[in-house]
C-alpha cells in the first residue's frame, strides 16, 4: 500500500470523524461527567475495532447482504441509542464539584461506549463500504491486512477527535452547571432523534 492511498483514505475518513453525531454526544456527556472522557473514548474506538476485525474477516459481507441480520443490528442498535437518549434527557449530567468517579464508573462507561458504536450499525455499514474501496487485490498485503491498517488509520483520527472534544466540553462546561445541563440534553436529543430515523428507516423499508 502507498502513502497516497492511506492520504486518500485519510482526507475521506476524517470528515466521518469531525461530523457530529451519536459519537459525539456520547463523549460530550462523559466531558461533563469529568474523569471519564478516557474510558468513553476507549470503549468507542473498541466498538469501531470490532467492526472493522468484522469487515476485515469478511464477515461483513454475509451480515450486509443478509437483511434479517441486517435489520435486526439496526433495531437493537437503535433501541439502545433510545434508551441513553432518554435516559439523558431525564437525567441530564451536570458536573459537581469535587466529584468523585469510581473504577466501576470508569466500566461502565467504556461498556457503553463499545455498545455506542458497535451496535451502531451506520458505523458498520461505514466501514464495509468505505474500506475495500481503497484496497489494492495486486498488492502485497491480502486485503483483510488492508483493511485492517486503513482501520487503524481511522481509529487514531476519531482517538484525537474524540479526546479533544470530550476534554474540550470537560474544560468549557465543569464551570457552567446551567450550560452542561442544557447540553447534555441535547446530546440526549440527538440519540433519540437518531435512534428514531432509525427505526423509521427500517418501517419505510
Amino acid at each position: 500500500m502507498t502513502l497516497a492511498i492511506f492520504a486518500a483514505f485519510w482526507a475521506v475518513s476524517i470528515l466521518f470523524v469531525i461530523t457530529p453525531g451519536v459519537d459525539w454526544a456520547y463523549v460530550i456527556s462523559a466531558g461533563i461527567r469529568g474523569r471519564v472522557v478516557v474510558p468513553a473514548v476507549a470503549g468507542l474506538l473498541f466498538g469501531h475495532l470490532l467492526a472493522i476485525l468484522i469487515v476485515a474477516a469478511g464477515v461483513g459481507v454475509l451480515v450486509a447482504g443478509n437483511p434479517l441480520i441486517l435489520t435486526g443490528l439496526t433495531i437493537l442498535g437503535a433501541a439502545y441509542l433510545l434508551w441513553i437518549g432518554v435516559n439523558m434527557l431525564v437525567h441530564p449530567s451536570v458536573p459537581g464539584s469535587g466529584e468523585k468517579q469510581s473504577s466501576g464508573s470508569w466500566v461502565r462507561w467504556a461498556g457503553k461506549g463499545v455498545c455506542v458504536s458497535g451496535m451502531n450499525p451506520k458505523v458498520f455499514l461505514l466501514f464495509l463500504a468505505l474500506l475495500p474501496q481503497f484496497t489494492d487485490p495486486y498488492a502485497v498485503w491480502s486485503i483483510p491486512m488492508q483493511i485492517l491498517a486503513l482501520g487503524l488509520l481511522h481509529l487514531v483520527s476519531c482517538g484525537l477527535v474524540y479526546l479533544l472534544v470530550g476534554f474540550g466540553s470537560q474544560s468549557i462546561l465543569q464551570a457552567r452547571p446551567q450550560a452542561a445541563r442544557v447540553v447534555s440534553r441535547f446530546s440526549g436529543a440527538a440519540m433519540v432523534l437518531i435512534a428514531i430515523g432509525l427505526f423509521a428507516e427500517q418501517a419505510l423499508k
